[in-house]
């Protein structure tokens, strides 16, 4: 299952532990895949099990939404005090985990960095449907709306209104893009 991600390069993934899914960037570096984790729900399941399933997903919405912490219906499989989303392909393994420093333009905080070296392989099949040029800037605003959450400055905002106009001119019609405009125009009208 390694051999689907080149070296080096990031790809974003459902990161699932213990009662929680996040979409996360991991990176393969040999036998093992790299991610680093906020805080939140993940850094902790990581740090008191240190167990995750990295799964593989074509859809959008999922990563959104999971991103978001919007309700999704899912199925799930259990192995060995392992979790993962039944019918998407995937790896799972004990991570290593250590927290170090983090800062960026958002602040400081701490960041988990992780290393899962795969031991078993998840079966599954992501549906059939190609990525569209709007699912990649629906993606892309919900990165940068995590970011204005943690964060809400103007020209995060400004942006995420920006891809949103793009998206639409694309054909993208997702709910979850209407709830991002929403929450970013009924902030500015109350002055927050």
């Amino acid at each position: 299952m390694l051999d689907v991600f080149e070296e080096k390069k990031v790809y974003e993934v459902l990161l699932v532990t213990r009662s929680n899914i996040t979409p996360v960037g991991v990176v393969r570096d040999g036998k093992k895949l790299r991610f680093k984790l906020f805080p939140g729900k993940s850094f902790r399941e990581v740090l008191e099990t240190g167990k995750a399933s990295i799964q593989l997903t074509n859809d959008p919405e999922l990563l959104v939404r999971t991103a978001l912490n919007l309700p999704l219906k899912l199925e799930f499989e259990e192995q060995n005090g392992h979790r993962w989303i039944r019918g998407l392909p995937g790896v799972y393994g004990n991570v290593t985990s250590k927290v170090e420093h983090w800062e960026d333009n958002l602040g400081e905080t701490e960041v988990l960095i992780c290393e899962l070296v795969p031991e078993g392989k998840i079966e599954g099949m992501p549906p059939l449907r190609p990525f569209s040029r709007a699912d990649c800037v629906l993606v892309e605003m919900a990165v940068l709306f995590t970011r204005y959450l943690v964060n809400p400055r103007e020209d995060l905002r400004e942006k995420i209104l920006e891809l949103y106009s793009v998206y639409r001119h694309l054909g993208g019609m997702s709910p979850v893009s209407n709830y991002m405009v929403s929450f970013l125009t009924k902030k500015n009208q109350n002055g927050w």
